[in-house]
């Protein structure tokens, strides 16, 4: 069994063989980038290549930049660890035709990966990825050399760092108010560009989890460096409460994802889900003009789209018409949400992912996201936990929850949804998902997605559950029960 290409790159353990992360098969996919590119672009074209701080990063980086020049490309790489946004954020810059980032997120210490960007930043789509795959077949069966290190061709150039902070603190607002923060990398490649970023924008006052705060391959302080788990942002609440911050942030180890953390009226500190984020985002974004900027909604540009997944709540669907704009569902992915429309204002994803400044990352960038949030919490207004209030009082309450179903070992994900999907016919009204595996179940007032994970053998369940505008605490409680029992049914329905 060999690696798959699979959603923008690969992913899997590091080890040897070849259906493990390691030397021989970076070059592997290397060498199919290349050959891809090289069947669409002249000699001497551009590519970025870097990686963050995970164990095998730099040697993938030195073997993935040497196979690529010796396809005579030119290859620029930063020189040190960086996040996956400057990557992103440089391909766009500098015009390059493609873009290799070596990371796995916040997947296990144990595994790594290559995240692979096409012309403008944008992770590649169908059927790039398919073309890629072919190519990496055929590699592997030819059987391709692991190259050393210093190959000509190869560019270091660590202003690629400085670029994106530029770009960043250019396309962001200056706070009037510059909250006090609380902030962790977790053991990552963000902390000290994010620092560098909220400076840029006048906000100094930035204190970071002391145990989390250099990069540190085995991410030794938490079980699983995903900000989404609240036993990862523990020591980032504890400091918050300790210095009286403004506001909380985690970023995930390559920085591509960020967490926002609020103290709310019982004093106690709680990080928000990806929906509550991106619906006071989506608000915030919608009626702040951008900087050196007149554009606001409804100018010449046409009426600014904001984009979510079909997993993501129903709020903007309501919201976003309601300040002038146009809201887009896409399938799961920044790969598709950076492809919703034009002009592009703002995108998320349920699971902490935000698309703040397109035009400089047209990916998910945790860094600019929490810039964005800090120049917002800094603007006036409420607080955030009446910002959620208000926003639930005019479109209603939302009442989500994710719950992950574990499938039988060796059971066929494509076979197990049918199944589910023809027990909850009698449930509500079931209906395909456009453009991905799973279907969608309705009944009165919720709604559930269920979809196949890309990584794990389970399926994602997503439900949620909605309120009349101006909700009672018995319209809360109703939506909360109609939750439960949807959720019930699908978790039935998969374990029968």
């Amino acid at each position: 069994m060999s690696l798959t290409f699979g959603t923008a790159g690969v992913r899997a353990p590091l080890g040897p063989g070849p259906d493990r992360m390691n030397a021989g098969t970076v070059a592997l996919v290397a060498t199919a980038v290349a050959r891809h590119v090289r069947m669409r672009e002249p000699a001497g074209s551009t590519v970025i290549v870097g990686g963050d701080a995970r164990h095998g990063s730099a040697r993938f980086v030195e073997v993935a930049a040497a196979v690529l020049a010796a396809h005579a490309l030119v290859v620029v790489v930063p020189g040190s660890p960086v996040p996956t946004p400057v990557v992103a954020a440089a391909v766009r810059a500098r015009g390059a035709v493609a873009g290799l980032m070596v990371t796995a997120s916040h997947n296990p210490a144990t595994d790594n990966g290559i995240k692979v960007y096409g012309p403008g930043g944008v992770q590649i789509v169908p059927p790039t990825d398919a073309e890629i795959e072919r190519h990496l077949t055929a590699a592997a069966r030819e059987g391709v050399d692991v190259p050393h290190a210093g190959a000509s061709g190869v560019l270091v150039d660590p202003t690629l760092v400085d670029d994106y902070v530029a770009s960043v603190v250019a396309g962001l607002p200056t706070p009037a108010r510059p909250p006090r923060v609380a902030l962790t990398p977790v053991h990552g490649v963000g902390g000290e560009i994010c620092r560098r970023v909220l400076a840029g924008i006048g906000v100094d006052d930035v204190t970071l989890v002391a145990e989390q705060a250099g990069p540190d391959p085995d991410f030794p302080t938490v079980d699983s460096p995903n900000p989404e788990r609240p036993g990862t942002t523990l020591r980032l609440r504890r400091l918050a409460e300790e210095i009286g911050a403004d506001v909380a942030l985690a970023l995930d180890p390559d920085a591509d994802r960020c967490a926002m953390g609020f103290v709310g009226a019982d004093g106690r500190w709680r990080m928000l889900d990806g929906d509550e984020t991106g619906g006071l985002l989506a608000d915030h974004l919608l009626t702040s003009p951008l900087p050196g900027s007149a554009r606001t909604v409804g100018s010449d540009s046409g009426a600014p789209v904001v984009a979510s997944t079909i997993v993501s709540s129903r709020l903007p669907s309501l919201l976003v018409p309601a300040r002038g704009g146009r809201h887009v569902e896409t399938p799961t992915g920044f790969k598709w949400l950076v492809r919703a429309g034009d002009p592009l204002r703002y995108a998320y994803e349920e699971a902490i992912g935000h698309c703040v400044l397109p035009d400089v990352v047209a990916d998910k960038d945790g860094i600019s996201a929490a810039g964005a949030w800090c120049a917002m919490i800094g603007s006036g207004g409420p607080p955030v936990g009446a910002r959620l209030d208000a926003l639930a009082e005019e479109f209603g309450a939302h009442v989500r929850r994710n719950v992950p179903l574990p499938l039988q070992p060796g059971s066929d994900p494509a076979v197990e949804l049918r199944r589910a999907a023809d027990l909850l016919v009698s449930t509500g009204t079931v209906t395909p998902l456009d453009g991905s595996a799973g279907f969608r179940v309705s009944t009165p007032g919720a709604r559930a997605v269920i979809r196949p994970s890309g990584t794990e053998p389970l399926l994602k369940t997503y439900v949620e559950a909605w309120t009349p505008a101006r909700p009672s605490a018995s319209d809360r409680a109703d939506a909360a029960r109609r939750v439960a029992a949807l959720a019930d049914s699908v978790a039935s329905a998969v374990a029968s």
